[in-house]
């Protein structure tokens, strides 16, 4: 593949056949990404090389994104965070630093504030807090009166669209095809369960965001179409003892400005590795 990440591989995770990458280093911490939406754990293609040397580096698609296999239950967030301890204990991953972008976010927050002992810092961003502030397609998304008014889309069409500018289909063509097929045969329509469950699911993460005590970095976009900076401010004035970065991209900023944003996590996973546990709970 064009990409320059590890051959991927697959993992019974509760019952779900789980596609993953590890780059298997042995020195260092362990960094875990989760896979964006509607993209794969491909996204982080651009950031692997050079975050191999920070750590070893593992990434997933998370059950129902990407090349995973998913199940309506798991597809809200704090289903999902369930689902990410599972992951990290199946793989012995001990405490990792988990970098959450988009559809990753709220379940990575849900683990760190209900099972804070499972990750040491977290990196989130692009995702939406309470109130609900997103426009465009997401909004129409989680608008919908159900999703069967997706079952019927063009996937290769819109989804295609969506990522292009992402990973060009004239020059990434391996990875606008793992992107797009993804999504294929009634899966992106599934996939909005995770987003359309959002109005019920974060009035209950708000609540929680003041209790967490693991470190976090929230990072926001300035020209994100999709998630305005608003939710990213909300979230660092929320979480205890957060920082808050605030970049130039659009929503695909791991993939738009990989050095920048490798150098936020290389960042902070260095000064989160030094930091003591924090108390509070």
């Amino acid at each position: 593949m064009n990409a320059k990440i590890t051959p991927t591989q697959t993992v019974l995770v509760d019952g779900l056949r789980i596609r993953y990458a590890d780059s298997g280093t042995a020195d260092g911490p362990v960094i875990l990404f989760t896979s964006p939406w509607p993209e794969s754990l491909f996204a982080f293609r651009r950031v692997w090389p050079s975050l191999a040397r920070t750590g070893r580096l593992v990434a997933v698609d998370l059950p129902g994104f990407g090349h995973s296999e998913g199940r309506p239950e798991v597809l809200t967030p704090s289903t999902m965070a369930d689902f990410l301890g599972q992951f990290i204990a199946e793989l012995g991953l001990g405490t990792p630093h988990l970098v959450a972008p988009d559809v990753g976010a709220s379940a990575a927050l849900f683990l760190a504030g209900r099972h804070p002992d499972a990750i040491r810092s977290l990196v989130v961003g692009g995702g939406v807090a309470v109130p609900l502030e997103v426009t465009g397609t997401l909004a129409d998304i989680i608008a919908a009166p159900g999703i069967d008014a997706f079952e019927g889309m063009d996937i290769r069409a819109t989804i295609g669209a969506t990522v292009e500018p992402a990973a060009p289909r004239g020059q990434e063509p391996e990875v606008w095809e793992d992107y797009v097929s993804a999504y294929e045969n009634g899966r992106f329509a599934q996939s909005t369960r995770f987003v359309r469950s959002y109005p019920e699911q974060l009035p209950v993460l708000r609540d929680l965001l003041p209790a967490i005590r693991v470190p976090v970095h929230v990072f926001a976009a300035a020209s994100d179409p999709l998630v305005p900076v608003s939710n990213g401010r909300y979230l660092a004035e929320r979480i205890p003892g957060s920082e808050l970065t605030i970049v130039e991209a659009g929503h695909f900023a791991w993939e738009e400005i990989p050095d920048q944003f490798a150098a936020i996590v290389a960042d902070w996973v260095t000064r989160a590795s030094t930091k003591p546990a924090r108390s509070g709970h």
